[in-house]
C-alpha cells in the first residue's frame, strides 16, 4: 500500500459565525436493552472501540493488542486490520458509503490524518500545523478534523482541494468530529465555562448541552443525514453515558451492566456504534 500526500491547497479561511442557540433538553428514559446490543471484540485484542458505521453496516474503529493500537474494518462478519505503513499507531474513525475511511496515525515525525481509499493511504496534514487528525468524511468526500498550530487547537473542513478553519467564536479550542451529507458538523469546544458540544449548520453554531443535574462535558461524536446526533456525557458522579439526540429529545444510552458507555457513530438506519466497559475490559458495540 502506498502512502502519499494529498494535493492540498494551503488556503485557510476562518469561519466567522456566531453561537446562536443553546440546546439544553432533559434526557428521556434509557432506550437500550440487552437484546438490542451486539458486542464487537477483535479476536485477541485487549480492548476494542467502534467509532463509525456506514449505511451498509460496515464498521470502523480501533483495537489494542500486544503489538500496539491498530485500526480495523468490520464487514460481513470479518475483521480487517488497518495499519498505515510505518506508523506506530493507527486509529480508523469514520467510513462513508463509498468505503472511504479516515482517521489518525502516529509516526516518528508526529501525528497525521489519513484517508484510506481503494487500498491506498493518503496523508492529511494541514499546512503549518504541528499535528493533524481526520475524524469525519461524508459521501461528498468532505473531510473534517482537528489541527494544532502556535495559536491553539482548531477544527478544519477539507473540501474541493482547500482547507477551511472552523473556530467557534470565543472558544479556546474547537474540535469537530463528524460531518453528514448535508454539510452539518458536530464536535466540541472549550471556553471559560467548560467543554460543550456544538452543531455547525448553514453557517451558524448551535451549542449542545445535556441538561442533567451535575452533568458536564457534553461530547457529540456522530451525526447522520437525518440530523440525529450521538455522543457521550458525564454525570455528577463522573460516570460516562452515551446519548442520542433526535427530534429535540435526548435519550441516554447505557449498555446493560456496563461501567461506562460511549456512542461514537450513527448511520441513516439509526444503527449506533460505540464502546462500553465492564469487568473484562473495553468492548465495541453496535445497536
Amino acid at each position: 500500500m502506498l502512502l502519499s500526500s494529498l494535493p492540498f491547497r494551503s488556503v485557510r479561511v476562518v469561519t466567522a459565525v456566531l453561537v446562536v442557540l443553546v440546546l439544553a433538553v432533559t434526557l428521556s428514559t434509557p432506550a437500550f436493552s440487552a437484546s438490542s446490543v451486539t458486542t464487537i471484540d477483535v479476536p485477541g485484542a485487549s480492548s476494542t472501540v467502534a467509532r463509525g458505521i456506514n449505511d451498509l453496516g460496515h464498521i470502523v474503529g480501533a483495537y489494542t493488542d500486544a503489538t500496539g493500537t491498530h485500526g480495523f474494518l468490520y464487514s460481513k462478519g470479518v475483521f480487517t486490520t488497518i495499519d498505515v505503513p510505518g506508523a506506530s499507531f493507527t486509529n480508523a474513525i469514520e467510513i462513508n458509503n463509498g468505503g472511504h475511511i479516515v482517521g489518525r496515525y502516529d509516526d516518528a515525525i508526529g501525528t497525521h490524518g489519513f484517508l484510506f481509499s481503494k487500498g491506498v493511504f493518503t496523508t492529511i496534514d494541514v499546512p503549518g500545523a504541528s499535528f493533524t487528525v481526520a475524524r469525519g468524511i461524508n459521501d461528498r468526500g468532505q473531510i473534517v478534523g482537528i489541527y494544532e498550530d502556535a495559536t491553539g487547537t482548531h477544527g478544519y473542513l477539507f473540501s474541493k482541494g482547500a482547507f477551511t478553519t472552523i473556530d467557534v467564536p470565543g472558544a479556546s479550542s474547537t474540535r469537530p468530529w463528524k460531518i453528514n451529507d448535508g454539510g452539518q458538523i458536530v464536535g466540541t469546544y472549550d471556553d471559560a465555562t467548560g467543554t460543550h458540544g456544538f452543531l455547525f449548520s448553514k453557517g451558524a453554531f448551535t451549542t449542545i448541552n445535556v441538561n442533567v443535574p451535575g452533568a458536564s462535558s457534553t461530547i457529540p461524536l456522530g451525526i447522520n443525514d437525518l440530523g440525529q446526533i450521538v455522543g457521550n456525557y458525564d454525570d455528577a458522579t463522573g460516570t460516562t453515558h452515551g446519548f442520542l439526540y433526535s427530534k429535540g429529545v435526548f435519550t441516554t444510552i447505557d449498555v446493560p451492566g456496563a461501567s461506562f458507555t460511549q456512542a461514537g457513530g450513527i448511520n441513516d438506519g439509526s444503527h449506533i456504534v460505540g464502546a462500553y466497559g465492564d469487568a473484562t475490559g473495553t468492548h465495541g458495540f453496535v445497536q
